[in-house]
């Protein structure tokens, strides 16, 4: 793996911040001060400062302080004056510089008679600083770290702050906690007048500005909203500290940043700060080390064991070692402070230190269950560890925080010193828990590890090998696995569990999940429907019905509308509410899949409500993806690029909600011309993997890729996607699921002349589904027969009316705009072609929009005049939107000029009018 960059290219969240400094240093005289705690960004700030136009016209003079227990007086002004180049003479007084900085020496004049008074020296010493500075001007003197500077730079700062030269800008950075007396200078200031003056404060970045920070540096288009927010809680949003842990991890994978060690600066850094304390401030800093979160007063000199606790923590405070986050709660800045400093202590220290913080713990109620078993862990106990850990997963559960109770079950379930029964009992919990959440690895490998260990009993293996299964059947090329350890734990459970057997027989039933055929799914749908007429307990028969409904229903099952009585309206219990959930979402999905809209919305809203409060975060994750796909069918596009986008962030290794969204994103794409774009998300919807897919996903995969290529120009390729998809659809053998791939087939055959397949086809979808309830795929029989009719010269025109009316029954607004262009074609109506351009446009599909308007100039019908049309004076038409976007994408011109049937030199146009509105003088910087 490529090592990633040590920084961002581009500057993150300082906006505000850099203007501030360059409208200030561009107003000579001026000064500011910039202020802000060690790694915040200072030095960052002021190279980007350097770097702008508007400075470009001053000499920047750079001084650096050093954490030297003797420095050089003034040393970090003199050494800002080594570059200095001086053309014209100088007063005798600046010759006391020759001996302090001979770089200048051939520039100044024979130093004058030293002076019997220090303090006179020193006059003429800061008199010859500030000509030097004023005849080297317009300058820019920066001097960093001011808080390590000598008492004699500070004063010789003072000076030239009280007075600066006309063409001079003065600008310094210190961090207030290491400051004498938190004063830049070590004492106040304030600007004389006629000296423009800015007070600058880096505080940490926030969530979203680690997010980009992080994708800057690892050079990548994004990560996951997950990863940025335990990057920033983990480095409390300090710029620093998000590069140097973004240094030493191997990838962008949230489950490594806790292991991940403490920087070496900032460790020496925490290091020093701590050998500054007194005995008794470094022991509350490490009681607080220890505690992990913020604590009391109170609580900090219990476990840290000392006497006049206020003194110390005072200590701790100004040193910056310490902070206080809200009213009396005192902690570190971020976790690696703390974890810096617990690095300090010596194992009998740490334990002594954790066994104070748990009988500390004890008396406080509620009992903080978390804490506890994080000290009882730390400290040896292993009875409380155990009793606290499991208590404290079984409250993560209870308050819908399913990935911190998957954290504890596993931990426990690593002790070795545990009883058969614990081990049941904890893997048990382990695997339901897992299956309602989203973590998918870590609880994959400890449950596989479980199914291999003695102490487990075979009731126990049983479950946890089916909530195994329902974990790899989320999971990309697990499919086929996981079906083998459901039908092998349906074995085990059948005597002694045959409700959970049951539900494992459900979710093999499920028709939608790889290649399997439809009559192996009905086989275990039946004997499910047998067991539910049967079932007298409530609880499994709704945990079975939340399956069974969306699975009937999914197939154009016509019975399941009228059953859905069976379900309650709502409940009470939280376990109810989730089955409830379950269903509602699954049922939403799977009117989606045929058709369904309207109906699908009102399961989907129900369902979603259901899931708040009820810890199915998995169940959620469907129903979110589940909405994404009705907004691209209704034609709701305006913002699904940015809300897919960040769903498929968050859950890119759920394989229904990655598979479904990376669909939707890839139809998206190919409407817009985006090829490349199209391909990649469109891989990603199971169409390498049919055996591992969700097969509706797949389905339209395969559709989408049809069209991309018939799209191109490319029939062969074309017909080559469409072939496999049909290969799957008739295997699989659910003809409900063709609404999208059999038009697509049908156009692509046509164009190469297989024109007998296509009507094969047309007839296997009319029989498929002529008992069944599957309202897009008879739009998509309508459309079929219409294309066949084109292909064989017919009149078509009729038919193709007839599919639109159809289409807009179903408000899928897309595809009546296909239908829309296809009918003024056979009409021979190219002027319709107009009006068809502007619903494309509507919705966002540029390329089509393209296309038509494309056609329209063909056929050499008179566009209206632009007479009466707004005006974008400096913001983006939308056809420059079209070519900024492609551009930004790294497209040539003439790759730009093929997808928006536009010419080479009207995209060049364009571009430039793009590059100009913009303020950016390259193609690259657009990119960038």
């Amino acid at each position: 793996m490529t090592p990633p960059r040590t920084s961002s290219s581009v500057l993150v969240g300082r906006g505000g911040e850099l203007a501030a400094l360059v409208r200030t240093v561009s107003a000579q005289p001026s000064v500011v001060l910039v202020e802000g705690e060690a790694g915040v960004g200072k030095s960052r700030l002021v190279r980007e400062l350097v770097r702008r136009p508007e400075v470009g016209g001053l000499r920047v003079l750079a001084g650096f302080c050093q954490p030297l227990r003797e420095p050089f007086p003034y040393g970090a002004v003199l050494d800002a004056l080594r570059t200095v180049r001086v053309r014209g003479s100088l007063s005798p007084v600046t010759g006391v510089l020759r001996a302090l900085v001979p770089e200048i020496a051939e520039w100044l004049p024979e130093p004058p008679a030293r002076p019997g008074d220090p303090r006179h020296e020193r006059h003429h010493l800061f008199r010859a600083v500030r000509e030097v500075l004023a005849a080297a001007g317009p300058a820019l003197l920066v001097v960093e770290d001011l808080h390590w500077a000598d008492d004699g730079c500070r004063h010789l700062l003072r000076f030239l702050m009280s007075d600066p030269p006309a063409n001079l800008a003065i600008l310094v950075t210190y961090r207030r906690e290491d400051a004498p007396g938190g004063m830049a200078l070590g004492a106040a200031y304030r600007p004389p007048a006629g000296v423009t003056g800015a007070v600058v404060e880096l505080g940490p970045l926030d969530r979203a500005q680690v997010k980009d920070l992080a994708a800057g540096i690892l050079g990548v288009n994004g990560v996951s909203a997950e990863f940025a927010a335990k990057l920033h809680e983990r480095t409390a949003g300090i710029p620093f500290v998000v590069e140097e842990v973004l240094r030493v991890l191997p990838e962008a994978d949230w489950r490594l940043l806790d292991d991940v060690s403490v920087p070496a600066l900032l460790r020496d850094a925490m290091a020093e700060r701590l050998d500054r304390l007194p005995v008794a401030g470094r022991r509350i800093a490490q009681a607080a080390a220890v505690l992990g979160v913020p604590a009391s007063e109170g609580l900090l000199a219990r476990v840290a064991a000392v006497e006049k606790t206020r003194t110390a923590l005072n200590h701790a405070l100004h040193s910056g070692v310490l902070f206080e986050h809200d009213e009396m709660r005192y902690g570190f800045r971020h976790a690696l402070a703390q974890q810096a400093v617990y690095d300090t202590l010596t194992g009998p220290e740490r334990q002594r230190l954790h066994v104070r913080a748990l009988e500390a713990l004890e008396d406080v109620t509620p009992r903080p269950v978390m804490q506890l078993a994080e000290h009882s862990r730390r400290a040896g106990r292993s009875a409380d560890w155990l009793r606290n850990g499991e208590a404290a997963a079984d409250r993560a559960l209870e308050v819908g925080d399913p990935s911190t109770a998957t954290h504890l079950y596993q931990r426990l379930l690593d002790e070795a010193s545990l009883t058969p029964a614990d081990v049941d009992r904890l893997a048990v919990k382990l695997g339901q828990v897992a299956r309602g959440g989203i973590d998918q690895h870590d609880p994959r490998t400890t449950l596989e590890r479980l199914l291999n260990d003695r102490r487990l009993s075979r009731e126990a293996r049983g479950e946890v090998r089916l909530n195994l299964g329902f974990l790899l059947v989320r999971q990309f090329e697990s499919v086929v696995q996981a079906r083998m350890q459901i039908e092998l734990a349906v074995e085990e459970l059948a005597d002694h569990r045959p409700d959970l057997a049951m539900r494992g027989r459900a979710v093999l039933g499920q028709p939608f999940v790889g290649a399997t055929p439809l009559a192996e799914h009905l086989r275990w749908m039946r004997v499910v429907d047998s067991f539910i007429e049967r079932c007298d307990d409530p609880a499994v028969r709704y945990s079975l019905l939340a399956n069974e409904l969306g699975s009937r229903l999914s197939i154009g099952d016509r019975g399941v509308l009228a059953e859905l009585d069976r379900l309650p309206a709502g409940a009470d219990d939280v376990e109810t509410r989730r089955h409830l959930a379950r269903a509602n979402c699954n049922l939403a999905d799977a009117c989606m899949l045929v058709g369904h809209f309207d109906l699908a919305r009102d399961f989907l809203d129900k369902g979603l409500r259901l899931t708040v409060g009820a810890g199915v975060p998995f169940t959620a994750s469907t129903g979110q993806s589940t909405q994404i796909h009705l907004d691209w069918y209704s034609g709701d596009w305006g913002s699904l690029v940015s809300r897919a986008g960040r769903l498929l962030e968050e859950y890119r290794e759920l394989l229904p909600v990655a598979g479904e969204i990376s669909l939707v994103l890839g139809c998206l794409a190919v409407a817009r011309g985006d090829w490349e774009e199209a391909e990649r998300y469109l891989a990603e919807s199971g169409v390498r993997s049919v055996e591992n897919s969700i097969t509706p996903i797949a389905l339209g995969g395969f559709a989408a890729l049809t069209r991309l290529w018939l799209e191109r120009g490319d029939v062969a390729r074309a017909c080559a996607e469409a072939d496999r998809g049909v290969e799957l659809l008739r295997r699989k053998g659910v003809w409900a699921w063709a609404g999208e791939l059999a038009p697509a087939a049908v156009d692509a055959w046509c164009a190469a002349g297989r024109v007998e397949d296509a009507a094969k086809l047309v007839e296997e979808l009319s029989a498929g589904i002529a008992d069944r309830d599957a309202p897009l795929a008879g739009v998509a029989v309508r459309v079929c027969r219409a294309l066949l009719a084109v292909a064989r010269d017919e009149d078509a025109v009729f038919l193709l009316q007839d599919a639109r009316r159809a289409a807009d029954e179903l408000g899928l607004a897309y595809y009546s705009a296909v239908l829309s262009e296809r009918i003024a074609l056979c009409g021979d109506d190219p002027a319709a072609l107009g009006e068809v351009a502007d619903r494309f446009d509507a919705l966002g599909a540029s390329r089509d929009a393209a296309r038509c308007r494309h056609l329209v100039r063909g056929a050499g019908v008179a566009t209206p005049s632009r007479r009466g049309r707004r005006g974008y004076g400096n913001a983006l038409s939308p056809r420059e939107r079209d070519v900024a976007r492609l551009l930004s994408q790294g497209h040539t011109n003439r790759e730009i000029a093929e997808v928006l049937f536009l010419s080479p030199r009207t995209v060049e146009q364009h571009v430039a009018r793009v590059l100009r509105k913009l303020g950016v003088t390259s193609r690259a910087e657009l990119v960038t």
